[in-house]
């Protein structure tokens, strides 16, 4: 029999995208494959998650220098473009890359350090035998920026992941009036800032931004900002959230508004046109390619409040059809197709 691992490193920073993308993928995988034996590769925890029938090989750090004997499987698939874990030098072993994005080159970082990033991928993808990408803008930034070697390049899209019962805990921010809500780490290409003159234009209006503090200056900056615009009382910058905390924001907000100029895919789009609430997007990356006419888009950054107003006025006056439309098209994003379409990737590779 055929044996995978599937390299869940990442979960090892809990409630974050890469961590759910391998939670629901992982277990997608274990219900769909019948041909193949999984293994998966991840923190002590990964037991937990995948439950005692799941092989784990655990990981740690030394890993890095060293890894761990892998000669009894035939395929790698590593779930992280940028992963220090990868078998380069076991040629017997097949790799399958999946590349998320490349949001660094959005960064206001110095030369140097983007020429660096860019060639930790280049070597993971010298190494890869075939390549996933979640999204056609996703795929044509990697033809752009790195060099494939003629390899197989597939888009396979994530799914939408489930939101569970919404439940605030004690310690949660719990919104007085109506609020905006955006959930993303706090970074400057996320451009979360550009949404505080909604608030101004919007007086009954909170903002209620989710998320770990990848950036700390870009942080400091919105506060500063939101000060300056003295709406900086209606600003709740509330770090990293649960499962059921955001599910209850999704749930209760009035939208979610993300002006991101980097995005390999926006999971947070599809998250919340599952429960039909109203999206609005910048139109840069990935963005236009999963929200489609379904969701509302900003035409400029100098206009919010128009376009925002028409917006809701327009998913106000559609009511339930569309968002009966936002649920469907949100279906179609699920992780069993998913997983089907990374096991045909698989077999093509063994």
């Amino acid at each position: 029999m055929t044996r995978v691992i599937f390299d869940c490193e990442r979960m090892k920073y809990v409630n974050t995208g890469l961590y759910y993308y391998c939670l629901n993928l992982g277990k997608a995988l274990q219900q769909n494959i019948y041909q193949e034996q999984l293994a998966v590769f991840g923190p002590s925890h990964t037991q937990m998650a995948f439950g005692p029938s799941m092989p784990v090989i655990q990981q740690h750090s030394l890993q890095k220098f060293l890894m761990p004997a892998v000669d009894q499987y035939q395929l790698w698939h590593s779930t992280y473009q940028s992963s220090d874990y990868i078998p380069l030098r076991n040629r017997k072993i097949r790799v399958l890359q999946t590349i998320h994005d490349l949001n660094f080159l959005q960064d206001d970082k110095p030369a140097c350090k983007t020429a660096r990033y860019l060639a930790h991928i280049q070597r993971n993808i010298d190494r890869a035998d075939a390549i996933v990408c979640i999204s056609e803008f996703s795929k044509n930034d990697v033809l752009t920026h790195c060099n494939t070697h003629g390899k197989p390049i597939y888009m396979i899209y994530n799914g939408t992941n489930d939101l569970p019962k919404p439940s605030l805990e004690a310690r949660s921010y719990r919104p007085r009036t109506p609020f905006l809500f955006n959930v993303g780490v706090i970074t400057r290409k996320k451009n979360q800032h550009r949404i505080l003159p909604l608030l101004q234009t919007n007086p009954a209006l909170e903002l209620v931004l989710a998320g770990r503090h990848d950036d700390k200056d870009y942080a400091h900056f919105v506060r500063q900002h939101a000060s300056d615009l003295n709406v900086e009382d209606r600003v709740h910058m509330v770090h990293e959230i649960t499962d059921a905390e955001k599910s209850w924001y999704y749930h209760n907000c009035q939208a979610v508004v993300m002006p991101s100029l980097a995005e390999g895919f926006g999971l947070p789009v599809t998250e919340a046109m599952s429960i039909g609430k109203p999206v609005f997007l910048s139109k840069s990356s990935a963005l236009p390619e999963i929200g489609k006419d379904l969701a509302f888009y900003f035409h400029d950054f100098d206009n919010l409040h128009d376009d925002f107003m028409a917006g809701m006025q327009r998913y106000t006056k559609a009511g339930s059809q569309m968002q009966e439309a936002m649920k469907a098209h949100s279906a179609t994003f699920n992780w069993t197709d998913a997983a089907r379409k990374y096991i045909e990737v698989y077999r093509s590779l063994i």
